[in-house]
């Protein structure tokens, strides 16, 4: 089994929290050699625990990106603008990639990426990783079985969550498109890409709806202060001491969490830390006094080449953060819910049966351990050949169909073919 050194660029959430965090798991295969990240006491904490010599911690991604090549692999897990000049830089030195999603800005840039890689011949693994989780595994395998029959229609939910929309598409980092991707490209390019590769057909056409309804000043309630600290509305359910230190699933308090997203707040978070984020920082703004500009709700509708549909609707106004997928068989019928970790199938004229995902997996960390399993078959393909189940031309394509969804809204829900937008900034057709 080959090791491969890897370098990491970001070191966030995603990058210090989830990737580097795998060698801890596989250090017969990962050794991290090289990091960069803005932030020093990031830079430092990830450094020392995973022994990166000092030579080898860089401010920025673009001071590592200006040394020779460093390591086998680069994952880029810094921000969605700038993901195209990381990639491009990082191909053009020699590595082979793991790239958070999104892939890029935009589609002529998703493009760029694409095509770089074929150039540099390269693999460039998109971080789908929906694909990877036994979750959906199971989805595929059943309508891969034929017990439903061909697919006619998928129904997919994207239950955002009333406090994950607040944390990261209000006063978080993807709250603005100014800055970043829209919001049903950031959240839900895994979604479209999840709906494509079950339906096992290539995506016509898309067509969308959705807005900014609710976290806006117009909705403020009386009484309520720019900062949660001096606020008089006692009943906001938005209150960021709520959900940080009460809420029960990720509260300080309530849950004893110290990971996500407290230590988005602050790294190894404290009671101490995170009621000085909460005073000073961006998480502690009123929902309704922020700069945010993205949607809090949105509706696709898809039609396919072997003529099924597909909607998806994303919503942050739900209780729960998880995904509900129903699919409708010629035969039969799936219903998939992720939240209670159960795929039942019901074949018509027959009795239903459940898959209990919570027994079945081995691993149900980082996105139902569909974090680690795509590790795991990106360092395999890279030792022994062939593609991942999200390589970059596959994810490419399923990220034009969340652009086309966002091209749609702004037009009223104009229907947006896919073949469109390819040809415009792929020079020609998929």
């Amino acid at each position: 089994m080959k090791l491969f050194d890897v370098a990491i660029a970001g070191l966030g959430g995603r990058g210090y929290h989830t990737y580097a965090k795998y060698q801890h798991l596989r250090s017969e295969r990962m050794r991290i050699v090289a990091v960069a990240d803005i932030d020093d006491e990031k830079l430092k904490l990830c450094g020392d625990e995973f022994s990166v010599p000092a030579n080898r911690r860089y401010k920025s991604a673009e001071d590592m990106l200006k040394e020779p090549k460093l390591a086998d692999v680069m994952i880029i897990a810094t921000q969605d603008f700038q993901h195209k000049a990381h990639a491009l830089a990082a191909l053009d030195k020699g590595y082979d990639l793991l790239l958070e999603k999104p892939v890029a800005m935009n589609p002529k840039d998703c493009a760029d990426i694409e095509k770089a890689a074929v150039k540099a011949k390269k693999t460039v693994v998109v971080c789908h990783v929906l694909r990877y989780t036994e979750f959906f595994r199971k989805i595929k395998e059943i309508i891969d079985s034929g017990d439903i029959g061909k697919v006619a229609v998928i129904r997919a939910t994207e239950n955002v969550g009333y406090w994950h929309q607040a944390h990261s598409f209000v006063r978080g980092n993807w709250r603005s498109d100014l800055t970043e991707t829209p919001m049903i490209v950031q959240k839900c390019c895994h979604d479209f890409d999840a709906i494509s590769w079950l339906m096992g057909s290539p995506c016509v056409s898309v067509s969308s709806y959705g807005s900014l309804l609710y976290f806006n000043e117009k909705n403020a309630p009386a009484g309520s202060a720019k900062r949660c600290v001096d606020c008089s509305v006692k009943d906001c359910p938005y209150n960021a001491y709520k959900i940080y230190f009460d809420n029960n699933e990720i509260g300080y308090d309530a849950a004893g969490n110290r990971g996500w997203p407290c230590d988005i707040l602050a790294e190894n978070p404290t009671r101490e830390k995170l009621e000085k984020a909460i005073e000073s920082g961006p998480y502690g703004k009123c929902v309704f006094h922020c700069d945010n500009n993205v949607v809090d709700n949105q509706v696709a509708e898809m039609n396919f080449e072997n003529g099924a549909v597909a909607t998806l609707t994303m919503t942050g106004f739900t209780s729960k953060n998880f995904r509900e997928y129903k699919i409708f068989g010629t035969k039969g019928e799936i219903i998939a819910d992720q939240g209670k970790n159960t795929v039942t199938v019901t074949r018509f004229g027959h009795e239903p049966y459940e898959y209990d995902i919570n027994k079945i997996a081995v691993d149900l960390s980082g996105h139902g351990g569909g974090d680690n399993r795509m590790l795991d078959e990106m360092f395999a393909a890279l030792e022994n050949g062939g593609e991942t189940a999200s390589s970059v031309k596959t994810s490419v394509r399923t990220h034009l169909m969340a652009f086309a969804a966002e091209k749609s809204r702004l037009g009223g829900g104009k229907q947006i073919f896919i073949d469109d937008i390819y040809s415009e900034n792929n020079g020609g057709k998929r």
